[in-house]
């Protein structure tokens, strides 16, 4: 086998070029009309720049230093596990604490301007917990930015400046989107103000996310993504990543949904979901074919819940919800989306296979009580934590009433606080709903009686100074 060198592969190659070359007639570089058309239709990314790139902001958030209370589980050194082992044999465990100080922390993101006097969009992880905002133009002009409420669910905050005349960017429609078709982002990628890139739709309908191969990187998220009428069509959100950067996988919330959050937002402060009540599973092909679906699509009802819309609207188990409002319901995962979308007391048309008939019902939206009960609001936050009122089921189970809290940040674990714990009382007031706990969570600290593993313990809360 001959081995070549770099110099030698070059001199081959260019020799071989010159021997093709001589053999093929010379023509004019002209393009064929085929090749005319291609190129006529690529995307103008330079005018959809010089068009929008200006209604693209850049995001500053700082979060101040701050002393947390920090839990002693009974020794020093000793955290929550060693703990448990000493309860279990039944040793009594003295909980004191000690504080922690937090350094200052600064992050960066993106957003975009959606009417001229102010109102931005972003994503509520780019804005959550920050005690100062700073909004940069594109002109360099800066802005103190105010929240004006945030989603988690949906990841969408609002943002507020005091500004007029402002470069406002074009809504699309995300509904018209097409898989392989051209997209493009703006954003602050690493800090880096305003910069620009491109790919296309690789799918729809991810729960509900638009997945495309743009180039998204920390520092991305809540810019928007164009079409190439120069239209937002989502915010860039996510991405999938074993590094932390672009890896060709990126997902942004679709606009439509991000407008109708934000309505809610700016108008009430929170968001009320769209609730009918039903337990449903995934549709296979042996169900599809059991059902008399000629397509694996729509959303198995499952169970009833009693006294819900879907009961009143006379939903059984057994039926496939295939539409809702002739919006199809392509699997079991989209049609929680679809029903969030509507604000309670909406009436609605519910397209469903029974018996292998189509049949057409009519639903009053309802709302999900136990969701509204949830401490996920502003005040809330910072205790940093989610939770709800116990179920009847719970509360006698665990023989006390309260909230059980379902999720905890870092900072309400410095403070000694744990998923399934239940909060009893809180500055000696019983927990009823989560707005008693907002209302308790409003002074400089928070002493909370909270019940675990059947024992209860005091948990004081000492919140950050500003």
């Amino acid at each position: 086998m001959q081995i070549l060198s770099k110099t030698s592969l070059a001199a081959a190659l260019c020799a071989a070029f010159a021997l093709t070359s001589a053999a093929l007639p010379v023509q004019a570089a002209e393009s064929t009309p085929a090749q005319q058309q291609t190129q006529g239709q690529l995307p103008d990314f330079v005018k959809l720049v010089e068009d929008n790139g200006a209604g693209v902001v850049n995001i500053s958030v700082t979060k101040n230093a701050r002393t947390v209370a920090v839990p002693n589980f009974g020794f020093p050194g000793m955290d929550e596990q060693g703990a448990e082992i000493f309860r279990r044999f039944g040793f009594p465990m003295p909980f004191g604490g000690g504080e922690q100080e937090i350094p200052e922390q600064r992050g960066t993101g993106s957003g975009f301007i959606i009417s001229t006097d102010g109102l931005i969009l972003t994503n509520a992880h780019v804005v959550e917990g920050a005690d100062k905002i700073v909004v940069r133009l594109t002109d360099k002009r800066e802005f103190e930015g105010k929240v004006l409420g945030t989603d988690k669910q949906t990841d969408i905050a609002v943002v507020k400046i005091e500004a007029k005349d402002l470069p406002a960017l074009k809504m699309g429609d995300s509904n018209q989107l097409k898989v392989g078709e051209w997209v493009a982002a703006i954003g602050s990628p690493f800090g880096l103000d305003n910069t620009v890139t491109a790919g296309i739709v690789s799918a729809l309908s991810r729960m509900p996310f638009i997945q495309t191969d743009v180039a998204v990187n920390p520092g991305n998220s809540g810019g928007p993504l164009f079409n190439m009428k120069g239209e937002v069509v989502g915010i860039n959100s996510q991405i999938f990543s074993t590094s932390g950067g672009f890896m060709g996988l990126s997902f942004a919330i679709p606009i439509d949904i991000a407008l109708q959050v934000k309505d809610q937002l700016v108008k009430d402060g929170k968001v009320t979901r769209g609730y009918v009540g039903v337990y449903i599973q995934q549709v296979t092909q042996d169900l599809a074919e059991s059902f008399g679906l000629k397509t694996p699509e729509g959303a198995l009802v499952t169970k009833i819940e009693k006294g819900s819309p879907a009961e009143k609207a006379g939903l059984k188990a057994g039926d496939v919800i295939t539409a809702l409002n002739d919006r199809k319901v392509t699997s079991s995962s989209s049609l929680p989306m679809l029903v969030s979308s509507l604000r309670p007391g909406t009436k609605a048309e519910l397209t469903v296979i029974r018996d292998k008939k189509e049949i057409k019902l009519d639903i009053t939206i309802g709302t999900n009580s136990a969701a509204d009960n949830s401490a996920s609001s502003a005040d809330t936050h910072r205790l940093g934590i989610e939770a709800r009122v116990l179920t009847d089921a719970e509360s006698k189970d665990a023989e006390t009433t309260g909230l059980l809290i379902t999720k905890v940040s870092k900072f309400a674990q410095q403070s000694g606080l744990m998923a399934g714990d239940i909060i009893v009382s809180a500055n000696g007031k019983l927990m009823k709903s989560a707005s008693d706990l907002r209302e308790a969570c409003r002074s400089d600290q928070v002493l909370l009686l909270v019940q675990r593993d059947g024992g209860r313990i005091f948990i004081p809360v000492r919140f950050p100074k500003k």
